[in-house]
């Protein structure tokens, strides 16, 4: 058994490569030896979103608070609030991030596959994210 203490670990900035806006990324953990899974609790200030992005072996999202939106490729941006839990398929192309005038914060978990749970792409313009 392993336990992260709250606090124990820095809040890091999510990297401007891909995010946009302000974000923070705290408690970041990951499986030991043969396990696989990782993830964070992350916090998008209002207007905060990710990069479009996919998961290898897909992503679940537990929002906790504040009032945020997601979106697949080709579909219709959705909201999201604190109690939901989004699932994305293996390699659905989506983001998420935070409601144009509210902070949104979520637990991230996604599968790495060969040493990788993410692969970044194009960032959401201000014509994807009306706000």
């Amino acid at each position: 058994m392993n336990i992260i203490r709250a606090g124990s670990q820095p809040s890091a900035k999510g990297p401007a490569d891909w995010f946009t806006g302000t974000v923070r990324i705290d408690s970041p953990f990951k499986g030991s030896d043969s396990a696989r899974v990782s993830g964070a609790m992350v916090t998008f200030e209002p207007g905060a979103r990710t990069a479009w992005h996919t998961h290898p072996l897909g992503q679940t999202l537990i929002v906790t608070a504040g009032c945020g939106r997601v979106q697949r490729a080709g579909g219709p941006i959705e909201e999201i609030r604190p109690g939901d839990i989004v699932w994305f398929s293996p390699g659905e192309k989506h983001w998420h991030g935070a409601a144009p005038a509210t902070a949104m914060t979520h637990i991230a978990i996604a599968e790495l596959l060969d040493g990788k749970a993410v692969d970044w792409l194009e960032k959401v313009s201000h014509e994807e994210y009306p706000g």
